[in-house]
C-alpha cells in the first residue's frame, strides 16, 4: 500500500511588521503541495518527516501534529482528508528550521544524504523555492510547511 503526502505551505505576513502577538498576525494558507508536484519518494518522506523511515534517517520534523494556530484554509484542507481519523504522521516544519538543517547528514547506511533525497536538486525544489521567497518577504519563522499522510 502506498503512502500519499498532502499538505500546505502557510505564512504569517503581518507578524514581522506588527509582532507575533498582534491580533492580525495570523497564519494564512499560501499554496497546496499538490500544486508543487512533490511526489511521494519514501526516502524524502523519511528524512523530512520520519514517515516510512526504513532508511534510518533522523527526521527533521516528525509527529508534531497539526499546529494549534493553523489557518482556516489549512484546517479546511485537512478536514477534507477526513482529519485526524483519515490521516497520520501530521507534522510541520518552519523555513527557519529547514534553513538551519544539516542537509549533508546521511541515513543509517551513510549512502543517502538529505540533500540527495530532498534537497534543492530534487522534486522538492519548488517547495523550497516558495518557502524561501516567503521567508525573505515575511521572515523565516513566519513560514511553515504542514503535512499529513494517508
Amino acid at each position: 500500500m502506498s503512502t500519499e503526502l498532502s499538505g500546505m505551505i502557510e505564512c504569517r505576513p503581518l507578524a514581522r511588521i506588527w509582532g507575533e502577538d498582534d491580533e492580525d498576525a495570523v497564519w494564512h494558507a499560501a499554496i497546496d503541495l499538490f500544486l508543487l508536484n512533490t511526489g511521494n519518494a519514501y526516502d524524502a518522506l523519511a528524512c523530512l518527516f520520519g514517515v516510512r523511515n526504513s532508511f534510518g534517517f533522523r527526521p527533521l520534523a516528525a509527529d508534531r501534529g497539526l499546529p494549534e494556530d493553523a489557518s482556516d484554509g489549512l484546517r479546511d484542507s485537512f478536514r477534507a482528508w477526513e482529519g485526524p481519523d483519515g490521516a497520520y504522521g501530521t507534522t510541520w516544519v518552519s523555513w527557519a528550521e529547514l534553513s538551519a538543517a544539516d542537509w549533508e547528514e546521511t541515513d543509517a547506511s551513510g549512502r543517502r544524504s538529505r540533500s540527495a533525497v530532498a534537497g534543492a536538486g530534487t522534486h522538492w525544489a519548488p517547495v523550497w523555492d516558495v518557502m524561501r521567497t516567503l521567508g525573505e518577504l515575511h521572515g523565516p519563522d513566519h513560514v511553515r510547511l504542514v503535512v499529513w499522510f494517508d
